[in-house]
């Protein structure tokens, strides 16, 4: 395992980049200059839409892409022009690869014997991994004609058998597992990092493997890292507009806003927020609330807009309330029950401690 550091680092696809780097030019990048560590047995998640740059950082980490600039070290050795088998890597990609004509043994032990392990020491390392992956019932069997999901686990398992691999890479691994087995997946990467201590990112666009997997977050969007943060953290306190949108389901509700003598205005009301520091002059500002922390009321107080609820949807436990405040809509999840408000007016209570002030798509502090 290993300390990953990225210092620096940027990657353009465009064949004019080196010229443009080299002349003092800005190329177009995939992936905008980031310097930022990976630490030794950490479970991080690089988590965002497709073609915001997660698959290029991970193969710039793996050492299948060089970057165009910047430096990767591995427990502060420089290996930014080292190639992938130098590197100690393991990689996991969205589609399965195994050796069909192989045993379950055969594939898990193909590293170990490539590395000129003893017998005695792969059948012990084999029986150890295909024990925590649930698969050495199966260790007789060809590949051939076996499930995504069994093939994923092979594949995962040739990943976690060499115990000195400097960190596990896994791109999508789930996309191709039948929904209804993928929680049973992401709980067994989950119980394999807690057992092995191994340093894990996985890159996926699906925001509850992210969060329900990684210890630490890499938000991305356009290329560049939006925020880095615990699964709590990018829900409470989003740095970034983007985030806001793309954690939680429906995302962070944002109202635009003016600032006032001192005071964010919605609609010509005055809004108070966590936010201690005023936004700097000529921004576009935004107030943002989670929809869990909306309240609806019928009376006007503190904190309060004037709403028009417009649509109630009952989900069971809670219910999805739409609002509309000063032409825009927002939604309130509130706990379902005999006293959820009617079509109408209404009043939006936004809770000071749960308000935060955008200003650019950037949390004011």
């Amino acid at each position: 395992m290993a300390r990953i550091q990225l210092v620096d680092v940027a990657h353009s696809y465009d064949a004019r980049a080196g010229a443009a780097i080299r002349s003092g030019a800005t190329p177009s990048w995939a992936l905008e200059p980031v310097t930022m560590s990976w630490d030794d047995g950490g479970a991080y998640a690089l988590l965002g839409p497709s073609g915001c740059g997660k698959t290029t950082l991970l193969n710039i980490i793996s050492g299948l892409v060089r970057p165009s600039r910047g430096s990767v070290l591995f427990d502060d050795h420089a290996v930014t022009a080292l190639p992938p088998e130098a590197r100690n890597i393991a990689q996991v990609f969205q589609f399965p690869i195994v050796y069909e004509t192989m045993t379950l043994f055969d594939n898990l032990a193909f590293p170990l014997r490539n590395r000129g392990w003893r017998a005695a020491e792969i059948r012990k390392r084999v029986h150890e991994i295909a024990g925590i992956l649930e698969l050495d019932a199966d260790l007789g069997r060809r590949a051939h004609g076996l499930s995504a999901e069994i093939k994923q686990r092979i594949s995962l398992g040739r990943g976690l058998v060499r115990p000195d691999v400097a960190a596990v890479l896994l791109d999508e691994p789930l996309t191709v597992i039948d929904p209804q087995v993928k929680w049973l997946l992401r709980r067994k990467l989950k119980q394999i990092h807690q057992q092995l201590g191994l340093s894990l990112i996985y890159v996926t666009h699906d925001q509850t493997e992210a969060l329900t997997f990684a210890d630490r977050v890499v938000v991305m969007t356009h290329g560049e890292i939006a925020q880095i943060g615990t699964p709590d953290e990018l829900f409470e306190t989003p740095a970034h507009q983007f985030v806001g949108h793309f954690i939680g389901s429906p995302g962070m509700n944002f109202l635009e806003c003016e600032w006032h003598a001192g005071t964010a205005r919605v609609g010509g009301v005055a809004l108070e927020s966590s936010s201690t520091t005023a936004p700097g002059t000529h921004q576009s500002l935004s107030m943002g609330i989670r929809p869990e922390y909306v309240q609806v009321r019928q009376a006007h107080g503190a904190n309060c807009l004037p709403a028009r609820v417009l649509s109630v949807r009952d989900e069971g436990i809670r219910a999805m309330v739409e609002l509309e405040i000063a032409g825009h809509s927002i939604w309130a999840r509130l706990r379902a029950g005999p006293r959820l408000p009617a079509i109408g007016t209404a009043f939006a209570h936004f809770p000071v401690e749960r308000c935060a002030l955008y200003a650019d798509g950037r949390r004011v502090a």
